[in-house]
Parts: structure tokens; sequence; C-alpha cells
């Protein structure tokens, strides 16, 4: 399983990094993402992704330059360091795991083969 941690409500302009810990897998074998569901948009947005070597990683242009991606795989652990925050970043953030070298093109949510529940992030005043 996956779980994700680091959440919370913050300010615009603020920080949070967020953590998403494997269980019962190694992760080093599976390529992972940082998605975003925000209330009554679908589907879920295509955050981050970092390949399975930590080689590569792709972000979405909303938030280039403002979040950095990071993994390690001896703590099966992936992060999504979010700076610069603001409202627009409020949602729910999921991490999933794709049995993949990395998350190309043409890969949908639904083939990523292991999701976390999600944590809540909240930017506002």
């Amino acid at each position: 399983q996956l779980v994700e941690s680091g959440g919370g409500l913050v300010q615009p302009g603020g920080s949070l990094r967020l953590s998403c810990k494997a269980s019962g897998f190694q992760i080093n074998y599976y390529a992972v993402a940082w998605f975003r569901q925000v209330p009554g948009k679908d589907p879920r947005e295509d955050v981050s992704c970092i390949g399975n070597a930590g080689l590569r990683t792709k972000y979405a242009d909303s938030v280039k330059g403002r979040f950095t991606i990071s993994r390690d795989n001896g703590w099966n652990t992936v992060w999504l360091q979010m700076d610069s925050l603001q409202p627009e970043d409020t949602g729910v953030y999921y991490c999933a795991a794709l049995s993949a070298s990395f998350c190309y093109p043409g890969y949908a949510p639904a083939d990523y083969d292991v999701w976390g529940r999600g944590t809540q992030v909240t930017v506002s005043s």
C-alpha cells in the first residue's frame, strides 16, 4: 500500500512537503506519480512523476518551478516539495505507483497499480 502524509493548511506563498511511503512492496520497480483532485473537477490532475531510478521527472505546467519530486528507494518513499503555494493548488493529493520505468504519455490513471488514500492540501489566507 501507499500512505501519503504532510498535507495541511498553509497560507499563499507557503510550502509543504508531502511524503508517499510504500509498504508491502518495493517501489524501486515502479514509477511514482502525484495526482491532485480538486472538488468538482474531474479527472484527477497529473501533477508530477518520477521514474523508478529517480533519473527522470516531469511536472504539470501549472507547478513547474514550484514543485520538486524526489525519491529514496532505500526508504521506499517519494516526496513532493511544494513551494510558493497558491490557492489553486488546493486539493486532495494522491500518490500512485505504476509498474513501468517512467510515466510515459499514454498511461492513464486507471493504469496505475497502487494508489494511496490521499492527503488534503488547503492554501488559504
